[in-house]
């Protein structure tokens, strides 16, 4: 009964629409003009709000129901599209049917009244599309550029618009109920701070990457980790240098953070290369008194056997034109001496094999190793997609996340969790740290490292 209720309300508010729409039409064949006054002067009235009345209350939050206002108008749009294809036919049937019993010649005059008709319906349209788009793309995270693109080329082409609207329409529809639901779910669960654990978290990034603020390496990640009471910081480390070089400047944010809070320990959760910085400033920098926890996040700590062979067959010219190039772009970027090579050389089974008698993480120290599996190339983003068909051309039987397999990620006595989803899809190495905020099916990335905070509470970290 609930679903037909909202079913007849949908249909019912698209009425009102269609009548204006059809206004120049209803204009000239009603008579009582202070009742077309009227009617036309309320029509406006529901017709604006529409394009700019907000329901805030099934929302959740601004966002939200920005997001649902733009998916509201664009299915109007595509719903009063279709029904005004079969008006505009009777129209046209019934002026050809007045012809052809009363007047020997066509009366032109009934055609400009269609035409006339048919244009104030395609501002009204126009008003009702690019309102929706316009607050779809300004709040939706799902709906790649692509479709935005095709929807400018393609926006004049019957039938070919309505489909890249209804396509844009049910990415963003399936992205409000998700998102909705996970506002409600964050709202149930506020009072019990379920991510508040007894040390603060030391969030440390992969090569690469910065923490910058405009575009965060973590994604969506550190928000909702805060919603649900935790205690946030960055590791700091420029984008690619030694592991020696990097683990050093952890080493300073380390005590920072220890300094700006009070607490007597970290926790660690490090992405990629930042698994292996935390180790070496845990071993080597006299760090470990100061950790409570680390867990990495798809960490080569076996290193990357494509990558000794890529560097093996790539000449040393290329890879110090490469090196040159990377030092230029991210000195710009805030770098101070970024080495591209030192931090690739880095990542190497060879150098990794005596990384790791050198550097073992203390018993004391709670430590457990995360690796996803990656299923299908064109899964994840350029880089990502180009670096597993090349694992997958030098190791075929590899389970891999793009850049990392399963087995460099394991080390040797700790804790290790293979996530492998149900679908087709996979998660990638970047699909990890949620780097294009994608909303994977069967995979929640933000609840996925809610539910790693919460055991390290439960644990008394």
């Amino acid at each position: 009964m609930k679903h037909f209720l909202n079913f007849l309300t949908d249909v019912l508010s698209f009425v009102p629409l269609m009548i204006l729409g059809n206004a120049w039409m209803l204009w000239h064949t009603v008579q009582n003009t202070k009742f077309k006054i009227i009617i036309l002067f309320f029509l406006i009235i529901y017709y604006l709000g529409c394009l700019f009345l907000l329901e805030r209350k099934q929302a959740r939050s601004r966002k939200l129901a920005v997001l649902s206002h733009g998916i509201r108008l664009i299915r109007q749009g595509c719903i009063c599209s279709v029904m005004q294809i079969f008006i505009l036919n009777g129209q046209i049937r019934m002026i050809l049917l007045d012809n052809m019993m009363i007047a020997p010649k066509p009366d032109w005059m009934n055609y400009g009244l269609i035409l006339g008709n048919f244009l104030i319906f395609l501002v009204m349209l126009a008003g009702l599309f690019f309102g929706g788009v316009f607050r779809t793309v300004v709040s939706s995270k799902q709906v790649k550029p692509v479709w935005y693109l095709f929807l400018i080329l393609f926006w004049w082409m019957p039938v070919i618009n309505l489909i890249i609207f209804h396509h844009i329409d049910n990415i963003a529809r399936k992205e409000f109920y998700f998102e909705r639901a996970k506002a409600e779910l964050d709202i149930l669960r506020q009072e019990s701070e379920i991510c508040k654990t007894k040390y603060p978290v030391l969030l440390v990034h992969g090569i690469f990457f910065r923490d910058w603020q405009l575009f965060n390496y973590w994604g969506r990640i550190p928000a909702e980790l805060r919603k649900n009471g935790a205690c946030i910081f960055y590791g700091k480390q420029q984008s690619a240098q030694s592991i020696g070089k990097s683990a050093q400047e952890l080493h300073q944010q380390i005590h920072a953070v220890l300094e700006q809070t009070g607490a007597k320990k970290i926790n660690i959760i490090a992405h990629s290369k930042g698994g292996l910085d935390s180790r070496y400033a845990i071993a080597k920098l006299g760090d470990a008194p100061y950790v409570a926890s680390l867990t990495t996040i798809n960490t080569p700590h076996h290193g990357c056997a494509w990558v000794d062979d890529a560097l093996q067959k790539i000449p040393d010219s290329v890879q110090n034109w490469l090196d040159k190039k990377y030092r230029s772009i991210f000195q710009v970027l805030g770098d101070t001496s970024p080495a591209f090579l030192e931090g690739v050389r880095d990542l190497t089974a060879e150098h990794c094999r005596s990384f790791n008698q050198e550097c073992p993480v203390p018993e004391e120290i709670f430590c457990q190793c995360r690796m996803s599996q990656m299923s299908r190339a064109f899964s994840a983003p350029f880089p990502l997609w180009f670096s597993y068909l090349c694992m997958k051309a030098f190791d075929s039987s590899a389970v891999s996340d793009g850049l990392v397999t399963a087995d460099s990620a394991r080390l040797n006595g700790k804790n290790f969790n293979l996530l492998k989803p149900s679908g087709t899809r996979g998660i990638s190495h970047g699909d990890m740290i949620d780097l294009s905020r994608e909303n994977i099916p069967e995979f929640d990335v933000r609840e996925y490292y809610v539910n790693l905070l919460s055991d390290l509470k439960q644990k008394g970290f």
